[in-house]
């Protein structure tokens, strides 16, 4: 192993309709909604960023919006779980907003020695709120949350592999995470040095049947690499290692590569920069549809076919 990830760049999963999903996330969790595109391999539907004030890796999570897409399944192969870090003594506050927004919570209880709350998004993702102390303080600032509540970012994630011990190999030695233990029938990795999104558990028995993509599921994971050059030896490293690698991918915020570990679930490793500012200025993240500048000359076609919705700003777009 010559590279290692400091981890977690953005989780990306699947959702139903694209204004349920802002309001949920903007309002309920007190994320800022970063940026509003299109899926840019499936322009037809939307790509919605969310995350702190500036867009950090380690906090985005991304959805696509597949309105009347068959209803997706949780179960092996997939990332199971997303789980966000909240202040120490930051639970009650949550259990009580959640209650107040009629979010069914389960819990608090210990993994680990952290406190988790679990819950569910409009569509059945499942979600965590883990209590911890942090050098990262949070960069929340929408209104909707008290500033000193507010999440501060990724946990991790929480993997059902369809041959755990091979998952765990990729986890160690192609991506650098070190193994800190097991708890519950769960093995945790750590990656980096830093407690924002550094995190992947990994199910040491999965069970059940495996899952299918639709809304209600995560997509992918990305992990976090400086630069451009870094990527590159990143996708020679894991070719080399015998992963079947995308070619690099452009996605106007980051670029990224892709591949799918031996248990089934998609991977990422995507660049910190350029970031969200490319297109817009920090304090007007969000304010209508950015389209990558290959999809410029054909907005008059794509956003006709885009479903209508409210931004945080009072926009409504298209």
């Amino acid at each position: 192993m010559t590279l290692a990830t400091p981890g977690i760049h953005h989780v990306t999963s699947i959702v139903g309709d694209p204004q349920r999903d802002i309001d949920f996330y903007t309002t309920v969790l007190g994320l800022r909604l970063l940026k509003v595109t299109v899926n840019f391999d499936r322009p037809e539907t939307y790509h919605l960023y969310f995350g702190d004030q500036h867009g950090t890796p380690g906090t985005i999570l991304t959805t696509f919006p597949w309105p009347g897409d068959r209803q997706g399944t949780i179960g092996t192969g997939q990332i199971t779980t997303t789980s966000f870090a909240i202040p120490e003594g930051s639970t009650g506050y949550w259990l009580e907003r959640l209650m107040q927004h009629r979010v069914a919570t389960h819990g608090p209880f210990r993994r680990f020695d952290e406190q988790v709350v679990r819950f569910q998004d409009p569509d059945g993702l499942v979600c965590e709120l883990v209590s911890r102390p942090s050098e990262t303080t949070t960069n929340v600032r929408n209104g909707t949350v008290e500033q000193t509540q507010a999440i501060i970012g990724f946990s991790g994630v929480t993997l059902a592999s369809r041959q755990p011990e091979r998952t765990a190999e990729v986890l160690t030695d192609l991506l650098g995470f070190r193994h800190m233990g097991e708890s519950d029938r769960i093995n945790r990795f750590v990656a980096g040095t830093s407690m924002l999104g550094s995190i992947v558990d990994l199910v040491v028995d999965a069970e059940g049947t495996q899952g299918t993509e639709g809304p209600g599921t995560v997509h992918h994971v990305a992990f976090r690499t400086r630069d451009d050059a870094e990527q590159l030896e990143w996708r020679e490293q894991l070719i080399a290692a015998g992963m079947h690698v995308t070619e690099v991918r452009d996605r106007s915020y980051f670029k990224s590569i892709y591949f799918r570990e031996p248990g089934g679930i998609l991977f990422e490793i995507a660049t910190d920069p350029p970031g969200f500012t490319l297109d817009e200025p920090l304090d007007q993240l969000a304010t209508g549809i950015r389209l990558p500048p290959w999809y410029e000359d054909r907005r008059g076609e794509i956003e006709p076919g885009l479903k209508s919705i409210q931004l945080p700003s009072g926009i409504t777009v298209p």
